[in-house]
């Protein structure tokens, strides 16, 4: 005679997919297939009247089917399908040489120099500026007000004015584009950073004071600490920010390397497929330099301190 023994149900869910479900992962995918969706259904809705009115001369019978299918595959659409572009990404890619000037990667370092060169400027000189600006009262005065005036002027108008300034004066290649990156990239910073140093409270200012601390010890164990939670947060806007520059920056200047360049060009010849794949180039650039500054802020947080 055996004993009845009690089998444990067994779970159906693997541990993967119950922390996709409780976690962001699930959501996020839900939320690409919507787009991916109401993308293809653009696809078809925007190409659909050049493909008819093609079977229409050609005097072609067709279906619902061969709309989709055919709008989906044109050479030069509206709107180019997930697909067309994922594979035009591939042949500029994967497909030709790195050296090649076709391959989108040679473009996408092309701007990425001028985007880091205008990065580092912008946030060496927004430090800077907020530095001056919370230390000096003139400065917060007069200093501050032209810095947020500064950005009301669109980026369009005065890039072709730097350009052609600069190029007057001998100036040109990599510079003159890092400067237009430098331009949108030094406000969050500036904007940050001035927060940042004012960040600390009353009671801990006095509590140096009763330390006797010099401005400068003030500055470097007090504001300095207090303001870099700001600092990483305002160059994740600076750095994808810089990026837009560098691409605008591209644009007068009728540079043939670059992702402005590439932009420029499929605007030129009709190619939307190709504006497409440099748009996304640009984007996971973008998200890549973002990321890489999240990685710097939680590297330098976890060594003051802070668990994650």
């Amino acid at each position: 005679m055996t004993a009845a023994t009690d089998t444990a149900p067994t779970r159906t869910t693997t541990p993967v997919f119950r922390r996709a479900v409780e976690g962001k992962t699930l959501p996020i995918l839900i939320v690409l297939g919507v787009i991916l969706l109401i993308w293809y259904a653009f696809t078809v809705h925007l190409n659909a009247p050049w493909q008819i009115d093609a079977y229409e001369r050609a005097g072609t019978e067709w279906t619902a089917a061969d709309l989709v299918r055919d709008t989906m595959a044109q050479e030069r659409p509206v709107l180019p399908s997930p697909h067309q572009v994922v594979a035009e990404i591939w042949k500029t890619t994967v497909g030709t040489r790195l050296t090649s000037k076709r391959n989108l990667f040679y473009h996408a370092w092309i701007t990425l120099s001028s985007t880091l060169l205008g990065f580092v400027i912008g946030t060496a000189l927004g430090v800077l500026l907020a530095v001056g600006i919370v230390h000096n009262r003139a400065m917060d005065k007069s200093v501050m007000p032209w810095v947020i005036a500064s950005q009301t002027i669109p980026i369009l108008a005065v890039a072709p004015m730097i350009i052609v300034v600069l190029n007057a004066i001998g100036l040109s290649g990599l510079l003159p584009k890092a400067l237009i990156s430098t331009y949108l990239s030094f406000f969050p910073v500036v904007v940050g950073m001035v927060k940042g140093f004012r960040s600390p409270e009353a009671f801990q200012l006095d509590l140096m004071r009763t330390y006797n601390a010099s401005g400068a010890q003030t500055f470097w164990k007090l504001r300095w600490p207090a303001a870099l939670p700001y600092l990483f947060t305002s160059m994740k806007v600076a750095v994808a920010i810089s990026l837009v520059g560098a691409i605008v920056g591209e644009l007068p200047t009728g540079a043939v390397s670059g992702l402005g360049a590439r932009l420029l060009a499929g605007s030129y010849y009709g190619q939307t497929v190709q504006i497409w794949s440099a748009l996304f180039m640009a984007a996971a650039l973008a998200a890549i330099l973002v990321g890489v500054v999240g990685i710097g802020q939680r590297m330098v947080m976890a060594r003051m301190g802070e668990k994650p």
